[in-house]
């Protein structure tokens, strides 16, 4: 038993002892290598040995003592000081192909969309009948057509339309004509898309005639009957706004 136990404490001590030693004998070495080195503190930064050269360590790095930046000579050892590098910008499927940088890529800027202009208009149409008829007569579809082309796009609550008629025969007869005159004007216009709720409609017969009451005299003949002509008709109007052209 005593035996074990001197040889275990032997072994031990002669392990720290040992490890002192080698540790002793690093410290020995580097403090000489100090003493041998030459600190200079004008040059600031690093240590120079008794040549001038900087110590260097085992990793290949320079020795440096805390005091300040390396002097302007030692640029070998701690490389001379980084330049910012320019920032430019690539498209995605661009990228550069020389060392050297190319110039930035432009970026367009997207022009702002003008701002639509809008414009009061309104169109008036007048639709002329044959004596005693609500039928409408081919010049009075064309005319609707080209009212129709003409207020295309645009925005307008609604479309008036007003029947009349002449004078001759009784008030009553010439009233009923009129509405019958405007009737056949809308369902012409919702024929051709426009929606029959924004056509408002109303008949006057012959209350408010175009015809001056001194003219058209004569009785009810064929000069008569031409003289009355502007009376019997459907005035169309129709306003509101819409894009400039």
């Amino acid at each position: 038993m005593r035996n074990t136990f001197t040889n275990t404490f032997r072994t031990t001590f002669t392990r720290k002892e040992f490890a002192l030693a080698a540790a002793c004998a690093l410290a020995l070495a580097v403090f000489s290598e100090i003493a041998h080195s030459q600190v200079d503190v004008n040059e600031k930064a690093l240590v120079v040995d008794s040549s001038g050269a900087p110590v260097m360590s085992g990793f290949g790095l320079c020795v440096r003592n805390g005091f300040g930046p390396a002097p302007s000579w030692t640029v070998a050892c701690h490389g001379a000081a980084p330049v910012p590098a320019a920032v430019y910008y690539y498209p995605p499927s661009a990228a550069p192909a020389a060392t050297t940088a190319p110039a930035p890529f432009p970026v367009a800027m997207a022009a702002a969309a003008p701002l639509p202009v809008w414009e009061k208009v309104a169109f008036d149409a007048n639709v002329l009948f044959d004596s005693d008829q609500s039928a409408l007569r081919p010049a009075g579809r064309d005319t609707l057509d080209e009212f129709v082309a003409n207020i295309h796009g645009l925005e307008s609550q609604n479309i008036l339309a007003i029947g009349y008629s002449d004078r001759m025969g009784s008030h009553a007869s010439n009233q009923a004509l009129s509405e019958r005159r405007v009737d056949a004007v809308k369902t012409y216009l919702v024929g051709k898309g426009i929606v029959a709720d924004r056509v408002q409609t109303s008949a006057r017969g012959e209350t408010r005639p175009s015809t001056f009451a001194g003219e058209c005299r004569d009785a009810n003949n064929t000069k008569n009957v031409a003289c009355m002509q502007p009376d019997r008709h459907v005035f169309i109007e129709v306003s509101g706004t819409r894009i400039a052209k």
